[in-house]
């Protein structure tokens, strides 16, 4: 497979301008990631529920099973995290993917031992912060993503194209409602050096969730989803009984303890590895409904690359005439 060179693509050292989604549970081990680096893009170990012995087991399977590179991405807001960075300081990933929190606090620690640093933004101000303080690169996450969408709902559209007028330079990854090859194409155009796919990723051989959660991906359309939470870490999901009950008592402006205690008693774990498909959190982006089956992953970045190279094959070429 040729390569498709941008930023993004050169500041990593990967062949394609994918980056698979840090997802918890889905890729907190190192089928998927493996999956994907060996594929030609960035392979992404989620290590947000991970306790340290499994993220030390799946850091040595990942440096053993590919010689391209791969990612962690950690929340910083997690339990433990000063414990975990210190395990990547010592297993020195080759691409760390931050989020939940300030760069500063790990910044210069990783880049004194090489590791490529990119920050997760959901705003121009995070992006300029992030820059100023001297992240490598951008994760930038719009309304449509899955999970844990900008609490402003700005659109990836929109978002990236700002991101990209507020830092110009800056190696950008674009997320949220992104599936394809046609999704790519329109993210190189705003300003971006690379898409990050996630919800495309669940429904993925490879990712380690219910086959019930990939199935309801499968099903779902683009207007599936859900966002509920605000005020207690806004999420994005698919509908079902849990997003009933939480739309009811926001739209019912029930107190916050109240609609706290209903948001905290469902969890992602409930759905992804127990299948609970009505009460659990099914997160997942509006591009569920771009997506049609469960593949490899290694087949679903062939499809998004030939898609891209048809995509732009097609576009219109501008006449220009001297005036």
């Amino acid at each position: 497979m040729s390569r498709i060179p941008t930023a993004v693509t050169e500041l990593l050292g990967i062949e394609l301008p994918i980056v698979q989604a840090g997802m918890s549970w889905a890729s907190s081990s190192s089928a998927l990631p493996l999956a994907v680096s060996n594929a030609g893009g960035l392979g992404v170990v989620a290590a947000g529920p991970m306790r340290l012995p499994d993220l030390a087991r799946t850091l040595g399977e990942m440096a053993d099973g590919t010689d391209s590179p791969w990612a962690v991405n950690l929340p910083l807001y997690r339990s433990g995290a000063d414990e975990v960075i210190e395990l990547l300081l010592a297993r020195r990933p080759p691409v760390l993917i931050a989020s939940q929190g300030g760069p500063r606090r790990y910044l210069d620690r990783f880049h004194d031992i090489g590791t490529i640093c990119l920050h997760v933004v959901a705003g121009t101000e995070h992006a300029r912060k992030a820059v100023d303080a001297g992240v490598d690169g951008l994760v930038v996450v719009g309304a449509e993503a899955g999970g844990h969408p900008p609490p402003g709902l700005v659109t990836t559209l929109v978002l990236t194209r700002a991101v990209a007028t507020a830092v110009p330079g800056t190696p950008i990854v674009a997320a949220g409602g992104l599936a394809d090859g046609a999704g790519l194409a329109a993210m190189l155009a705003l300003g971006a050096g690379a898409v990050q796919y996630g919800t495309r990723f669940l429904a993925s051989a490879e990712a380690t969730v219910h086959p019930g959660y990939k199935d309801a991906v499968v099903a779902a359309d683009i207007g599936s989803t859900r966002t509920v939470g605000r005020g207690l870490g806004l999420i994005r999901a698919l509908a079902n009984d849990f997003t009933d009950r939480m739309a009811e008592l926001e739209d019912g402006a029930a107190d916050l303890e109240q609609r706290r205690g209903v948001f905290a008693a469902s969890t992602l774990r409930d759905a992804a590895l127990d299948g609970d498909l009505t009460n659990g959190k099914v997160e997942a982006g509006q591009s569920a409904g771009l997506v049609t089956d469960v593949l490899p992953a290694a087949v679903i970045i062939r499809r998004i690359v030939d898609e891209y190279r048809a995509v732009v094959d097609q576009l219109p070429r501008a006449d220009v005439t001297d005036p």
